[in-house]
């Protein structure tokens, strides 16, 4: 199956932030207020085909996005994406974020599809196991970027993960390399997607 014709989860921009009254731009902590209305709307979640939705900004599509932590070092897992990845509109760009596209889970709460993706993204991308990761993923807020092209059409569930690294392994190194950062080398950073740029505050 062409990834275009995958089916994930999206939400209508007009309930997402009802109707532009709880619209945000960059990193919103989960303790802000607008956080708890957005994610109520995820419940009227609607399934659609990717290839449609990448040209759809009257949707947002739902997209896990895990920033991984050293349980000891608390260094930051810093990644860029080659060629080979999915989103061409990003690579070669620098990100801290883990994650992918949302699929439906029969039989499970929306907030339980999204760990359960986000936990799936991990195993497949770096390694970590899905249990691991179900019990260590951690909701820290949303990132929404409505300048640009790819963003548009995406808004990010954004959850942090403290793993053992030297446990981290790139398992497609066709699309992604890896490194591990201080916080202050990560925030030093000057090549990444938007949404990366936006949790400096929080690596």
């Amino acid at each position: 199956m062409s990834k275009w014709d995958e089916q994930i989860l999206v939400v209508n921009r007009k309930d997402l932030f009802n109707y532009e009254e709880n619209h945000f731009y960059g990193f919103l902590p989960k303790e802000d207020e607008k956080v708890k209305k957005i994610v109520d709307t995820f419940v009227a979640y609607e399934v659609k085909r990717r290839g449609d939705m990448e040209e759809d900004p009257s949707y947002k599509q739902l997209i896990g996005y895990a920033l991984l932590k050293d349980s000891k070092t608390k260094e930051v897992l810093v990644y860029r994406r080659l060629t080979g990845g999915g989103e061409a509109r990003l690579h070669g760009k620098a990100s801290v974020g883990i994650g992918g596209h949302m699929n439906e889970e029969v039989g499970k709460t929306i907030y339980e599809m999204l760990k359960v993706n986000a936990a799936r993204e991990l195993n497949e991308e770096v390694g970590v196991s899905e249990e691991y990761a179900l019990e260590n993923l951690h909701f820290i807020g949303l990132i929404n970027d409505d300048k640009t092209e790819v963003g548009q059409v995406h808004i990010g569930v954004v959850y942090e993960c403290e793993v053992d690294k030297d446990k981290v392994e790139v398992k497609e190194d066709d699309t992604l390399v890896i490194k591990w950062e201080t916080r202050e080398e990560a925030q030093r950073e000057d090549n990444y997607e938007s949404w990366s740029e936006f949790l400096k505050p929080v690596m």
